[in-house]
């Protein structure tokens, strides 16, 4: 075989291989077969004509995860979703063990998603990110799954993970490279915040309500730095 050959060859594969190493299973695919001609034709009827990208973000207060999807510059919501469980009401997570859901910036990648959990379908939120590192944080395997039940993690109905997962799995395979999850105690508007400044996390809310105000203003998500000890956008 002369050596052109095996280049173009090569080539070829290069150009028709996945973007991604997207995690599967028969399960997953399964699901997918099942809910994404569902899942489409809701996308179409609300304007948007494929995903390119999508945008997450969770309010504990009132168990409600929210997809985004890209359309034009900016991200539209989608869909929302009700939370079927966390632990430890409102504060972040700080250290294995507590039995808190996290609360902050995080990201997910395709290596994240978990085709083949115990709890059905998984996608790890990335806790602790990389300001929890610094200061210490500890836990690992927090997860968005299925089964309506867990400590620490956001647990869906096994239908709604379905879709929840569906919905990453294919902005992946359509080129996005990460997913921003941002998850608050609640919707940080001036009311909210007054309503709960009696809280003891009231100070480490402050510095996650820049990165919401900025997504409000401009519909894309923010995404944060380091500065001091906090997060800075």
């Amino acid at each position: 075989m002369s050596k052109l050959f095996c280049s173009l060859l090569i080539s070829c594969f290069m150009v028709i291989g996945p973007k991604h190493d997207l995690p599967d299973s028969k399960r997953a695919s399964d699901v997918r077969f099942n809910v994404w001609p569902k899942l489409q034709m809701e996308l179409s009827n609300k304007g948007f004509k494929t995903i390119t990208s999508i945008y997450i973000r969770i309010f504990k207060d009132q168990n409600a995860l929210e997809v985004w999807v890209k359309n034009g510059p900016t991200y539209k919501l989608f869909k929302t979703y009700e939370i079927c469980y966390y632990s430890g009401n409102l504060g972040t997570k700080t250290k294995s063990g507590d039995n808190k859901s996290p609360e902050g910036f995080y990201t997910i990648e395709p290596k994240q998603l978990n085709p083949v959990s115990n709890y059905y379908l998984a996608i790890n939120v990335g806790y602790p990110n990389k300001l929890e590192r610094l200061k210490g944080y500890t836990g690992d395997a927090i997860m968005i799954h299925g089964h309506c039940a867990s400590i620490g993690c956001y647990a869906m109905t096994d239908p709604r993970i379905e879709e929840i997962y569906t919905l990453v799995y294919k902005a992946f395979e359509g080129g996005q490279q990460k997913v921003n999850l941002d998850i608050f105690p609640f919707r940080m508007d001036a009311a909210h915040m007054s309503f709960y400044a009696h809280q003891p996390y009231t100070a480490f809310w402050k510095t996650l309500k820049p990165g919401y105000d900025r997504f409000e203003k401009t519909h894309v998500p923010a995404d944060y730095h380091i500065k001091g000890n906090e997060y800075a956008f």
